[in-house]
């Protein structure tokens, strides 16, 4: 049996350069981002102030505003659809 890769990997694609707060690439090419890439193996996850997400992996850490509370009302809403 193959090992599954244990690797997260993220994929953030914006549609303009604007939305980016810091980051460094060519200044040339079309307006939309796209970043992708691993954190590696998952260390940890677990919500900062209940306000970030924080996913802690071996390569790198990722981070979004997005609280326990708007992951709840999230599941919520799509049970409520499938009814």
């Amino acid at each position: 049996m193959q090992e599954l890769n244990k690797e997260r990997f993220f994929s953030v694609e914006l549609k303009s350069k604007a939305c980016l707060n810091n980051v460094t690439m060519a200044d040339t090419g079309p307006e939309n981002v796209l970043l992708e890439g691993t954190i590696g193996n998952l260390k940890l996850a677990e919500f900062a102030e209940d306000a970030i997400l924080v996913v802690t992996g071996d390569k790198g850490v990722l981070r979004i505003n997005l609280s326990q509370n708007d992951i709840s009302k999230n599941q919520q809403q799509k049970e409520e659809v499938k009814e």
